[in-house]
């Protein structure tokens, strides 16, 4: 169960991280555009690497529960 809470807690990071990014480029749009969209990329991909943690421990857990079963 630990790996919902871990990939939970990053994608809340994540989200949290992209927004920060996006407000920041709203406030001062060409002031560090090229580190913004980085940011916002590293973000985006760190939101879909937890996502797939979370499907891939479902997908064990429900594996366990097929053979305890």
């Amino acid at each position: 169960m630990q790996a919902f809470a871990v990939a939970a807690a990053g994608i809340a990071d994540a989200s949290a991280r992209f927004e920060a990014s996006a407000v920041r480029t709203a406030r001062a749009p060409l002031e560090n555009l090229a580190g913004e969209t980085v940011e916002r990329l590293t973000a985006e991909v760190a939101f879909k690497a937890n996502g797939s943690v979370l499907k891939t421990a479902d997908d064990m857990y429900g594996s366990l529960l097929d053979i305890l079963a």
